[in-house]
């Protein structure tokens, strides 16, 4: 059946199953560690230092990686990913006395670096096997990837909780070593050589981004992302565990329903932004004013004490199908704007900046819910989502996605 495949499809098979598989361990051990260390007594702030040098590394990653997937090719920086996860779960198989949070932290510092590795090859080898001129098919498959992935990442958080229920932490991590192992063998096999490398030798003043685009794209992505992280990564599960009183089981399919109904919208994104002849950064930014209304609204809606379980699934899921749809379109825009020889320089880039945002949400998300609770928590995300838009109004027209899809 494969076998009847072009190879550009087959490729691409095996690219998005490498993704997803990664994906589901990556989103079950961010569940985990939050609601493991959380039953342990660490405070929000404790268990958001946790994920400090996940989303540090992360932002050197994508910088670096970028360059070493344009040197070595995209296939061998997506397998060191997978490597990188497998000794990451490894990592957090020690006895319960040695999981200190210096321990952890180096844990998730690899498991970052592993994430940004897979993500980035990921996302850059869509591009090589797209025709230029066949911009809607672009814009299909990258949100086919990116809400795949998302919807699994969601599943992944359902399994965490699951699985921390069922045959607890130690557990739970060695199942997904085992299983991402096979799936990392697979790969070496039959993931296509050679694939990404550039046909110049980049130098490592190329790692920087001189073009416009892809530096506003960036800038973008940084608030965009620090403002969903500030308040759904550490603040929001906390919330709901401390102060609704759900299990870890409620907590967990919550999110997890949440993430998978995100990456649904996200994959049919192109569906609602391909209808109309407005040029694809006109609609981000329409898409964007419209997402910084959400969570105003919930935080205007806690202020005024509201149930807050109804809120909060209104509210949430409210602003999963906006950001779904945001995030949808700027990955489109990133890949479409990116050069084809060296394209994992541009998305590397891009995606250092979608770290960096992870990472400035992860660190507020603690302080911030710490200090003054989950509403304020919204207010900053408000403010950034704010600047992520404005951002992106300054970025110069390309293609509507309409006159795209006629290609």
């Amino acid at each position: 059946m494969l076998a009847k495949l072009s190879p550009a499809i087959r490729q691409y098979l095996m690219v998005t199953g490498n993704y997803w598989a990664f994906t589901l361990t990556d989103g079950a051990l961010r569940m985990l560690v939050v609601l493991h260390f959380h039953q342990l007594g660490y405070s929000a702030l404790e268990v958001a230092m946790l994920f400090l040098f996940y989303e540090f590394f992360g932002v050197v990653t994508n910088l670096f990686g970028g360059w070493l997937g344009a040197r070595w090719g995209l296939n061998r920086t997506m397998n060191i990913g997978l490597g990188l996860q497998i000794v990451a779960l490894a990592m957090l198989l020690v006895p319960a006395a040695w999981l200190t949070v210096v321990w952890v932290m180096a844990a998730q510092a690899l498991s970052g670096i592993a994430k940004d590795l897979n993500k980035m090859s990921a996302k850059s080898t869509i591009k090589l096997l797209v025709p230029d001129d066949q911009q809607s098919q672009l814009y299909k498959w990258v949100a086919i990837l990116t809400g795949s992935k998302n919807t699994l990442k969601g599943v992944g958080f359902f399994l965490g909780g699951l699985l921390l229920t069922v045959i607890g932490f130690q557990g739970a991590v060695l199942a997904m070593a085992i299983m991402l192992s096979l799936v990392w063998i697979g790969s070496l096999v039959f993931l296509r050589k050679e694939s990404g490398k550039a046909k110049f030798k980049p130098k490592f003043k190329d790692l920087l981004s001189k073009s416009r685009p892809i530096n506003i794209l960036s800038g973008a992505r940084f608030l965009l992302f620090g403002a969903r992280d500030v308040w759904f990564v550490v603040a929001l599960p906390v919330f709901l565990a401390s102060q609704l009183n759900w299990t870890h089981w409620q907590v967990g399919s919550f999110l997890a329903l949440w993430v998978i109904g995100y990456g649904v919208v996200q994959s049919v994104a192109p569906r609602f932004t391909q209808s109309q002849r407005v040029a694809p950064h006109r609609q981000a930014v329409v898409w964007g004013a419209l997402l910084t209304l959400s969570p105003l609204l919930l935080s205007i809606a806690l202020w005024q004490s509201a149930p807050v379980a109804a809120s909060i699934i209104i509210g949430l899921g409210l602003f999963g199908a906006l950001f779904a749809v945001n995030s949808s379109l700027h990955s489109y825009l990133i890949v479409s704007y990116s050069r084809s020889d060296g394209v994992s320089l541009d998305v590397g880039f891009y995606y250092m900046a979608n770290a960096a945002g992870r990472l400035l949400g992860t660190i507020l998300s603690g302080w911030i819910y710490q200090q003054w609770g989950l509403v304020a928590c919204l207010g900053v995300s408000v403010l950034l989502l704010l600047g992520s838009t404005i951002a992106v109004s300054a970025l110069p027209a390309r293609k509507s996605l309409a006159e795209a899809a006629s290609d």
